[in-house]
């Protein structure tokens, strides 16, 4: 029976050490995300998503699908550094689903000259090729 306990907390211990390593990284993601952002480097930003047709983004406008489209979509909506402003995060929770999915909840704001926007976000982080990289992101 001791063997037994010694095992499970070794279990335990060791699930526990890969799931905050794993919530770790998906917050380098987010945060590489935010600096490429406040740089002005839409592409850049870009680069935490799944680069994939199946790429699947909510916004106001609706469903749109792919990583081309939704790189496009953020051109078009922040022509300039100027649109885009400075971005901040606030991440609420990160949920490991398994070792290869993860749910993250989060706010953001836009720091512009003349307005200051914000809003939610729900993204679906999956683990391609041993990286996190966002496959779903509703964001209003």
């Amino acid at each position: 029976m001791k063997k037994l306990f010694c095992f499970l907390l070794l279990a335990v211990c060791y699930l526990t050490t890969f799931a905050q390593t794993d919530a770790l990284e998906i917050r380098k993601v987010l945060e590489e995300q935010r600096t490429a952002w406040n740089n002005g480097d839409i592409p850049q930003f870009m680069q935490g998503y799944w680069q994939s047709d199946s790429l699947m983004f909510v916004g106001k406008s609706g469903v749109n699908y792919g990583w081309q489209t939704t790189l496009n979509h953020y051109k078009k909506g922040y022509p300039d550094k100027a649109a885009m402003g400075q971005l901040t995060f606030n991440i609420i929770k990160i949920e490991l689903l398994d070792k290869t999915n993860a749910f993250v909840l989060g706010g953001w704001n836009l720091k512009r000259e003349n307005d200051a926007p914000g809003g939610y976000f729900t993204l679906w982080f999956r683990k391609i090729k041993g990286q996190w990289k966002i496959v779903c992101d509703h964001t209003s």
